[in-house]
């Protein structure tokens, strides 16, 4: 994901609307089993009745949450990662509503901001997640505004970028940032919830790192296929060996690698980038992944919808019957 007015509709999740929480087990939205985070809660196996690797998309309700579903049931997707930036009045009854109306299983709530995000190399570091000093309080804050909204209507898992992560972890940003992070992911276990890394801005191995530091047992990453070439970070067909353990969300997505050292690569329609889609559907089949997997497609109008069905009739030839 990138800029908020850019995913229009386009997203995953997991979660089932009701009022009773409990901590999601480590195969509740990803791999079945997987190497146990420190004070790993006890696996439970994927809700009875949910198609594994199940298409959704992705998508900003904006002060509409009723038309965006109707739109994603429009388009022949059952799942939603629901992306906001602003609390609109009335999303806590409109949300839920819209839901249910339209038949929409919510995987994860996605939020971004507040303040300037800018999605590149130079300004990136300086304005994206949670990295930034003047920006992190409110941010810190919005995100625990989002889990209480996700409670609210039900949403098993809450989202966002975290920002680019330093490599160094002896980097004094890098401590400040685990704190941070401990602080927010403690907040959503509170909530009944998981918290997901969108994959970008840091190595795999980096974003591995930050999790046993933070040491909460209700992380897990959602694994953007495209943003790992997009910043140049990683092969999607490699990191998912580093990463699997902790996959709980699949954002369908396809880029070419970045060759201007200050712009992100380019974000393109699935199956014409670098993403090796049938090697990584492959994969997570041998790896029993039993979540979803969400569609973002990083433009707008008549020609996202019709990537978007081309996507979606592309993907479901590779992913085969259930």
């Amino acid at each position: 994901m990138r800029r908020p007015n850019r995913r229009t509709f386009m997203q995953i999740s997991v979660g089932a609307l009701g009022s009773t929480f409990a901590i999601p087990g480590p195969g509740t939205f990803g791999i079945s089993s997987r190497p146990a985070l420190p004070h790993q809660g006890e696996h439970r196996p994927p809700a009875p009745g949910k198609k594994p690797l199940r298409l959704g998309l992705i998508v900003a309700i904006g002060k509409d949450p009723d038309a965006a579903m109707a739109k994603v049931q429009r388009l022949g997707f059952t799942t939603a990662q629901v992306f906001i930036d602003e609390f609109e009045p009335g999303l806590r009854e409109q949300l839920p509503q819209a839901l249910e109306k339209h038949g929409i299983e919510p995987t994860a709530l996605v939020v971004g901001g507040p303040g300037k995000e800018v999605w590149d190399f130079y300004q990136g570091p300086l304005t994206i997640g949670l990295i930034p000093r003047e920006t992190r309080a409110a941010r810190i804050a919005h995100i625990k505004k989002a889990s209480d909204l996700a409670r609210q209507c039900g949403i098993l898992a809450v989202q966002t970028h975290c920002g680019f992560i330093p490599e160094n972890p002896n980097d004094p940003v890098y401590k400040e940032i685990v704190g941070a992070i401990r602080e927010v992911t403690t907040y959503c276990r509170n909530n009944g919830q998981n918290f997901r890394y969108e994959t970008g801005q840091e190595t795999p191995i980096t974003l591995v790192r930050t999790m046993l530091d933070v040491g909460t047992d209700n992380q897990g990453v959602n694994f953007d296929l495209a943003n790992l070439i997009l910043y140049g970070k990683a092969n999607p067909t490699d990191a998912i060996e580093t990463l699997a353990p902790y996959i709980q969300g699949i954002h369908a997505k396809d880029g070419m690698w970045p060759t201007n050292p200050k712009d992100l690569g380019n974000e393109v329609p699935i199956g014409k980038g670098k993403v090796d889609f049938p090697r990584i559907m492959a994969r997570l089949k041998e790896l029993d992944y039993r979540g979803a997997v969400t569609i973002e497609r990083e433009t707008s109008g008549p020609q996202q919808e019709a990537d978007v069905l081309e996507a979606k009739q592309y993907l479901e030839k590779l992913i085969g019957p259930s």
